[in-house]
């Protein structure tokens, strides 16, 4: 238990925390150097960084370790004009906020900085920025250039760099760890360079060259890219702040086809870590309760790509065989694990049945690629799965598809549980992080591998705040609540993880929220009807950053239908605006997502320009290509390094990669190691898991501490249009989640009636798990003669045959 000393610093004793940290940059120049001078927020703490500008090629910077005052520099910068006059003194250049990084193309280095910034919200006192406007800045002085050859290849990268637009959708904070969640800015003190080589720092390429040469991060600014959100809601007369943060993974990123599936270090496209974070405002010397929720999305992690053409708008999914034994998809919930704990619970929402096979021949894949890993793992730590085809369940007016998706959610976070915490008066607000929530030998304590799934807590906090500040609760209660923390994520994923996965996220983000207001002691029980003003709020704001990632990795806005359909809009308006979206998407990703996935490539360095080999657009496509290079020296590294492509790699992965830094709080062991045992970090009511074998499947029937079941084979097996099973899922009851009562009615293709019973009882609610013959499934050599099932779309009703089956199916438009 940790003591009182551990958990509360003195805030006599603390220093001022801003003094860490540079915010606010003047730039000069020389014809032999720049000179940058960066200061606190206070003004107290004055710093002087040097550029040499006469080394054509090579990157040399100069930290002086001297700290100055305000009067010290000016005094500094006034002898350094006076000792230049002769070759024209010291001239301001322009004022910044922080440096991106540092870059090489065919010629000169260039200068990334931040020129204005716009603040967009504030974690725990912690302010976050985005970028308003940016400035590229050649080192060599007009002298040393002229006399460079110059190519037009490089005024090409220097325009293909312009296109990653800063001003969107990156954001940064000087005091706050945004490429890390809360529990785990909390849980230990990683800083410095180690947090730069994160995988959601998309500018660690750029730093390298600076933070290798100086060993420190006081210069540079670490950009997170994805969505940022915070706004201020109501519940019960009292105001609280909800923040909705995506951080995109820089691993395997890209674009929509030519970012597809997993890679062989088991990184996945569109890796995206969605963070729900929720506090009151509370008096200054009070203490505050802030609570915050993790889950994930990314590809289906299987080695597969999609070709785009110009005459097929949705193309035919190439599936590789190259990898039998699913190392890469195992490394990827190795990962995971790594990153946020055991249980891994995965929602796959692709389609079931297709009248051309497409995303059903991915679904039979990732069943048997589970399956394949979960033999190898003991039964506490199975990757836990569930195949709902959300597509089908929207389509069917008698389908609550948000209700539904609010059980599944129900069901993860009684698992996961969700981080909650009361910060002290003396670690906010920008004493958070400095003086770390606790100490080194508690935070070790604090480790996932220590705790539960919420239920439990590292410290005894039940402790007086000594200022007298109630803990925010209903009930005034003065005491410090126990914290709890989250352990395990849920992995939600579709074809692109940009629609369905949207709508899925933001049902988990419901219920999670009710549970985090409850915690807090905003609301008495911690369920939110979906009717509820709070629900519509949450939506808007969930529709809003599945827009944003749908532009990143898709080229258009996400197609918000259920969304639509929920809030009541005119369906005529949905459809055209779900038309024109398609639209929008397929010719972004035709005609504009090649020259994006290169400027992409350049700004992350997966692509480094070398003189005599071949240039970025010389090369056929991002995808089934082997080519090696030299990259640049650069600062005091000489890398080699070299592409790699193949089919779902859709890539150009350099050799040589930084170290991945293990960001989770987790030292979990490798999925392939837990075979004997081991501590799933569960509590004692979380229900055990049970076995999925090739011939057999469980089924759970879980609702809080529920009954558990064992169903029969026949009970949830799916096969897919080659005969493959699949279960549907191995942890949670089907029949219990359809508000139908219909047992897995959309997602079975065969099944055996007598192998039903209908003496299941969940929490005394019992299941309907009979179906009539009509409503039974083809039989599975019905399905072997006719290969392939047959479906109707309702874009029939709308619009001409032949152009749904365009939209819908791919065929030719000219038909």
């Amino acid at each position: 238990m940790a003591s009182e000393k551990e958990l509360y610093i003195s805030t006599d004793e603390e220093a001022d925390p801003n003094s860490c940290y540079l915010q606010k940059f003047r730039l000069y120049e020389t014809r032999s150097n720049f000179y940058m001078i960066g200061r606190d927020k206070n003004r107290t703490i004055w710093r002087v960084l040097k550029i040499d500008r006469l080394e054509p090629s090579e990157l040399h910077i100069l930290e002086d370790c001297t700290t100055y005052s305000e009067i010290e520099c000016y005094d500094l910068l006034r002898r350094i004009h006076e000792g230049n006059q002769c070759t024209g003194g010291l001239t301001f250049v322009t004022t910044c906020y922080g440096i991106v990084g540092f870059i090489k193309f065919l010629g000169p280095y260039y200068m990334l900085l931040i020129t204005k910034r716009r603040k967009i919200g504030a974690i725990s006192g912690h302010t976050i920025y985005a970028i308003a406007k940016s400035e590229m800045i050649p080192i060599p002085n007009s002298t040393v250039r002229s006399k460079m050859a110059y190519s037009k290849n490089e005024n090409r990268y220097k325009k293909l760099l312009g296109t990653v637009d800063l001003t969107k959708d990156f954001f940064f904070s000087y005091s706050y760890h945004v490429m890390r969640s809360l529990q785990k800015n909390l849980c230990d003190n990683k800083t410095g360079e180690s947090l730069y080589e994160t995988m959601f720092v998309w500018n660690e390429f750029l730093t390298r060259g600076i933070r290798n040469n100086l060993k420190n991060t006081l210069w540079t600014v670490a950009l997170a890219y994805g969505f940022f959100k915070q706004v201020k809601l109501s519940v019960s007369g009292r105001d609280f702040n909800l923040t909705l943060i995506a951080r995109r993974s820089r691993h395997f990123a890209g674009t929509r086809y030519l970012k597809r599936g997993v890679n062989e270090k088991g990184r996945v496209a569109n890796d995206v870590e969605t963070e729900q974070i929720v506090f009151e405002d509370s008096p200054k010397g009070c203490s505050m309760q802030i609570s915050s929720v993790v889950q994930n999305r990314g590809s289906i992690p299987l080695f597969w790509s999609q070709e785009t053409s110009r005459l097929n708008i949705k193309p035919d999914i190439i599936l590789s065989k190259k990898d039998p034994n699913y190392e890469a998809t195992r490394l990827h919930f190795e990962n995971l694990v790594k990153r946020y704990g055991n249980p891994i619970l995965i929602l796959n929402l692709i389609k079931t049945r297709e009248r051309k096979p497409r995303e059903t021949i991915l679904r039979a894949e990732f069943a048997n690629a589970l399956r394949f890993i979960n033999k190898s793992l003991t039964v506490e730590n199975h990757l836990r799965f569930l195949h709902w085809d959300l597509h089908r369940h929207s389509t069917s007016k008698a389908t609550n598809v948000l209700a539904q998706l609010g059980k599944v959610a129900e069901y993860a976070l009684n698992v996961t549980g969700i981080f909650y915490c009361q910060i002290t008066p003396s670690l906010k607000p920008e004493g958070l992080l400095n003086c770390s929530y606790y100490e080194e030998n508690s935070a070790s304590k604090c480790s996932t591998d220590n705790i539960s799934s919420g239920n439990e807590h590292c410290f005894d906090l039940e402790k007086e705040d000594s200022n007298g500040c109630g803990s925010g609760d209903a009930s005034g209660d003065h005491h410090v609540k126990p914290p709890t923390f989250q352990r395990g994520v849920l992995r939600s994923n579709c074809i692109d993880c940009l629609d369905r996965t949207n709508v899925a996220q933001y049902a988990h983000g419901l219920g999670a929220l009710g549970r985090q207001l409850h915690a807090l002691g905003l609301l008495d029980s911690p369920i939110i009807n979906l009717d509820n003003p709070l629900a519509e709020d949450l939506m808007a704001l969930y529709e809003t950053m599945g827009d944003t990632l749908a532009l990143q990795y898709g080229g258009s806005a996400a197609h918000n239908k259920i969304f639509s359909e929920r809030r009541g809009q005119w369906k005529a308006a949905t459809q055209s605006q779900e038309f024109f979206r398609t639209i929008q998407r397929f010719y972004s990703n035709t005609c504009m997502d090649p020259e994006k996935q290169n400027a992409i490539n350049v700004f992350l360095g997966y692509f480094q320009p070398q003189p005599g080999k071949p240039e970025l657009w010389e090369l056929d496509s991002d995808q089934h290509h082997n080519v090696g290079w030299h990259v640049p020296k650069l600062a005091e590294e000489n890398i080699r390094s070299f592409i790699k492509r193949s089919l779902s790699d859709g890539n150009i992965i350099c050799e040589r990669d930084s170290t991945e830094v293990t960001t989770g709080v987790s030292n979990e062991e490798p999925l392939s190691g837990k075979l004997h045992g081991g501590n799933t970090g569960l509590s004692e009511s979380t229900p055990e898991m049970s076995s999925c074998e090739s011939d057999m499947s469980y089924c759970r029937q879980l609702f809080k501490d529920v009954l558990e079941d064992q169903c029969p084979e026949s009970n949830h097996i799916c096969y897919d249009d080659h005969g493959d099973a699949c279960t549907c899922s191995n942890f949670l009851d089907v029949d219990w989640l359809s508000s139908s009562g219909n047992s897995c009615e959309e997602e079975i293709y065969e099944r055996s009636i007598t192998s039903l019973s209908s003496e299941n009882v969940v929490d005394g609610l019992k299941l309907d798990t009979t179906t009539s013959t009509s409503e039974s499934n083809p039989s599975m050599r019905e399905r072997e003669q006719n290969g392939r099932e047959i479906t109707h779309d309702d874009t029939r009703g709308a619009f001409s045959e032949s152009f749904s089956n365009w939209v819908t199916h791919g065929a030719i438009l000219l038909h």
